[in-house]
């Protein structure tokens, strides 16, 4: 190929957009944010705990879901169940409700008999929305204490109870890991007397209980999170409110919530809660944090704060591991080792089949840019490499020469060199099996990335990107570069 054809295949679009996909993907792994010369050969990618040192530990939720009836009106068989229970029970619909804390069955039937109702299903976990609130405040947990690596997944059934949630910390040992799991953040209420200036009014022990958000009122658009306090903690914050002049000017006088001395909420007492400071204790408060889809969000983020980091079912450890820093780099060494053989492999099963370096050196070349552009892609998002992560990329080594094989025999039916208008009807006919194709691949692979099987994502996640990396990029562009290198 002279040096006028090489100029032209690079100027064609579909060239041209691999190549630049390429040179942004080298650019993200090495330089992205800033270079380090340190990272050596693994540049920005983030590895998982398969990978590298790291522990895992797999929580089981002490609590349960049941199923009930009842006679008596629900707000007072509530009340009353909890406290029988001497827990928290929170109801999930019509016909099931959450008890926050661990009782057998055998043990839990009585009790709800003598509350007035009946147990008609019973199931130890909590529901995904529980779930989804111990995983919020696991990850809050984790990110404030600069824990990097690590990643929370809830195992949540076909019925959408929750029994176990996994926390994989990838650079941290099991002490360290069973530290920071179990580790209670300092949750902490000041007042604003002068300016900027706050006085202390209580810590987060003298919160009893943490409501779901809420609208408040009821229907409304407003939204926010209830709490209650203690004796010792009302007695407290009435204290502090009248001495600061909370109560006769509030405007002024913002209640401040910290959690580990970052400030999370800030707002004055609303007129009515003010007025009925001045004359009592009050143990129930609602702190209103906006309307629409923005006080939502910011009531979820509240909720999480104002539980200090303590969650809000136990959990006990149902099973823990850890990966030494040796076995680690013993399993990326070997990881990187399959895929060079893999590769390889390719590239002999290719020759021996058309026994043509021009036709083999664009496929290895092909698939070799793919696997680079899918590396550039996890470096970008922060993705995890753990083992399935691995064996996604080496599936896409696989599906990816399949595709290749079968636009190269699709143009060369028959053994011969087609004339360019018959080459494109035949590339048009192949990359439209390849897309049939990588349609049923996505459609497999996306329950797997959807459900809560977290070893399986990765390897679902990277599937899939290659398989649309593959057509929308790496397939055409090849069907350009062989029909220059056929023509000769």
């Amino acid at each position: 190929m002279n040096a006028r054809e090489l100029k032209a295949l690079l100027k064609d679009w579909r060239v041209a957009m691999l190549l630049i996909l390429v040179a942004a993907s080298v650019m993200v792994i090495y330089f992205y944010p800033s270079f380090n010369p340190q990272k050596g050969v693994e540049g920005n990618l983030q590895f998982g705990l398969d990978l590298q040192q790291g522990a895992w530990l797999q929580l089981e939720f002490r609590a349960e879901v049941i199923g009930f009836t009842t006679d008596r009106p629900l707000d007072e068989f509530i009340t009353d169940l909890s406290k029988k229970l001497d827990t928290e029970v929170q109801v999930i619909d019509e016909n099931h409700l959450e008890v926050r804390k661990y009782y057998t069955q055998e043990d839990l039937t009585p009790l709800v008999e003598s509350a007035g109702g009946k147990v008609t299903s019973y199931q130890q976990g909590v529901p995904r929305a529980t779930a989804d609130v111990v995983k919020r405040i696991l990850e809050n947990k984790i990110n404030t204490l600069g824990t990097k690596d690590a990643k929370v997944n809830t195992l949540t059934g076909l019925n959408n109870v929750a029994r176990y949630i996994r926390v994989e910390l990838a650079g941290v040992d099991m002490n360290q890991a069973q530290a920071i799991v179990g580790k209670q953040g300092k949750f902490e209420i000041r007042i604003q007397t002068t300016g900027n200036q706050t006085e202390h009014v209580l810590y987060g022990d003298s919160i009893t209980s943490v409501q779901n958000p809420s609208q408040e009122p009821p229907g409304s658009n407003t939204w926010g999170v209830g709490f209650t306090l203690n004796e010792a903690g009302a007695s407290a914050f009435r204290a502090a409110a009248i001495q600061y002049g909370a109560t006769i000017d509030p405007e002024n006088h913002h209640l401040q919530m910290l959690l580990d001395n970052r400030t999370v909420y800030s707002a004055p007492l609303s007129k009515d809660l003010a007025g009925k400071v001045q004359t009592e204790n009050i143990r129930q408060l609602f702190a209103s944090t906006g309307q629409g889809k923005y006080g939502m969000q910011q009531a979820t983020n509240l909720e999480i704060h104002l539980r200090s980091g303590a969650l809000p079912v136990d959990v006990n450890v149902a099973g823990s591991g850890s990966v030494s820093a040796t076995l680690g780099e013993h399993f990326k060494q070997m990881s990187l080792l399959a895929g060079i053989l893999a590769l390889i492999t390719v590239g002999f099963v290719i020759y021996y089949r058309y026994r043509e370096p021009s036709i083999v050196l664009p496929m290895v070349m092909i698939n070799a840019s793919e696997i680079i552009i899918l590396l550039g892609f996890i470096s970008l998002i922060r993705f995890q490499m753990d083992l399935p992560t691995i064996a996604g990329l080496i599936a896409v080594l696989g599906t990816g020469i399949d595709q290749l094989v079968v636009i190269t025999d699709e143009i060369l039916h028959e053994g011969k060199v087609p004339s360019p208008n018959l080459y494109l009807k035949r590339l048009a006919r192949a990359l439209s099996i390849i897309v049939v194709a990588a349609g049923t691949v996505v459609i497999a692979m996306v329950p797997l990335a959807l459900m809560d099987l977290s070893t399986l994502k990765g390897f679902a996640i990277i599937t899939i990107m290659g398989v649309l990396v593959g057509v929308l990029v790496t397939r055409p562009a090849y069907g350009r570069i062989i029909m220059a290198m056929l023509s000769k």
